[in-house]
């Protein structure tokens, strides 16, 4: 991809991050130095997307313990860290996975140990897009197969669950970069993604990068897109999958997901294991939904005419915003769930098929 969204500086102990609040316009790297910094990149979206996330949990807790390995420190990192975002499994997985390895290390190994699954945590990321990537792979293959050959497959996706989401290829992206790599031709619809606008910053800047044919449009077109079969099939990412393959996903997810099953159009969700919730059962019941400062509603930073970044007000300075940042879609709107184990219809009994061991 050209970029690294998380690695360990060249010091071997501090964490350097893509500042992703910055993009488009500027690519800008920052460095972590302690598990507070890790922290307020998570909460305040510096990394964003649910494996990157988890990464980055990972990564503060290492620094958590290179500062202070004490119980009453890991503790507090596993506290603090968890509390950033309330949405996203993997953020809870990532730290619930270090604690377990971490209680019962004694102090005097538990920098080397945390430093260690931390990096693991990032190459089994990259393994696991990959193989998300082949498996949706073969159903782009399939509806290429049946167009033909002829013209492009048209994929709509929602949010930005590539690369800059995950430690590797993406999510939903992964099976878009391998299609261009087999040949295939294809070309993205590339929702803006409002509020933080995920599509035009993230996603458009990585399929521009890549050389991926792609064209922008506002978040409310899709459905028109689909009455006229312009798209192909959607895929999208998700931040938390239930049990019973329920999946929560960026606000404005859901709609598509309507549109999509009123028009035959197939709707995956692409997702590593680490994303799904075993323990939830019903997403819109019991999924906590994030909610975020209005002013990622009323206020919006793009490029000025005279080369500056600018941050402006669009609505009435007296106007006050909702900020609801998630939706949950439910199962039976989902054609399948494509996992780095294959694709599994979004039902309790398809996700344990691919995964047994969770029986």
């Amino acid at each position: 991809m050209g970029f690294s969204t998380i690695r360990l500086a060249q010091d071997g102990w501090s964490v350097e991050i893509l500042d992703q609040t910055l993009l488009p316009h500027e690519f800008t790297s920052v460095r972590l130095t302690g598990m507070a910094e890790a922290a307020v990149a998570i909460r305040d979206m510096l990394v964003r997307g649910a494996p990157l996330i988890g990464a980055t949990a990972s990564y503060g807790m290492a620094l958590a313990m290179r500062q202070d390995p004490s119980d009453a420190n890991l503790q507090d990192a596993y506290d603090r860290l968890l509390e950033t975002r309330p949405t996203a499994v993997n953020l809870r997985w990532a730290l619930d996975d270090m604690m377990a390895i971490l209680k019962d290390c004694p102090e005097e190994s538990r920098e080397a140990t945390a430093y260690e699954r931390a990096a693991a945590v990032v190459r089994e990321d990259e393994a696991i897009c990959l193989g998300i990537g082949q498996h949706g792979l073969a159903l782009i293959r399939e509806i290429h197969r049946k167009k033909g050959g002829t013209g492009p497959v048209n994929v709509l996706t929602h949010c930005n669950a590539g690369a800059l989401a995950t430690c590797g290829l993406g999510t939903a992206t992964a099976p878009i970069y391998l299609a261009k790599a087999d040949g295939i031709p294809i070309h993205v619809w590339v929702d803006e993604t409002r509020p933080r606008n995920q599509g035009a910053a993230l996603t458009a800047w990585e399929l521009g990068r890549s050389g991926i044919d792609h064209s922008l449009i506002v978040d409310n077109a899709g459905g028109h897109l689909m009455q006229h079969g312009m798209v192909d099939l959607c895929i999208v990412g998700t931040d938390r999958t239930t049990a019973t393959g329920d999946v929560c996903n960026k606000i404005g997810t859901y709609l598509k997901a309507l549109a999509a099953q009123d028009n035959g159009v197939p709707f995956y969700v692409a997702l590593p294991s680490t994303t799904i919730d075993w323990t939830v059962e019903d997403g819109v019941k019991e999924i906590p939904i994030e909610e975020r400062a209005g002013e990622e509603v009323t206020r919006i930073r793009g490029l000025a005419e005279d080369g500056s970044v600018q941050t402006v007000t669009l609505p009435p300075l007296s106007t006050r915003a909702a900020n609801y940042a998630f939706d949950v879609t439910p199962a039976r709107m989902v054609s399948g769930l494509i996992t780095e184990r294959g694709v599994a219809p979004a039902t309790r009994e398809g996700l344990k098929a691919l995964f047994p061991e969770q029986a």
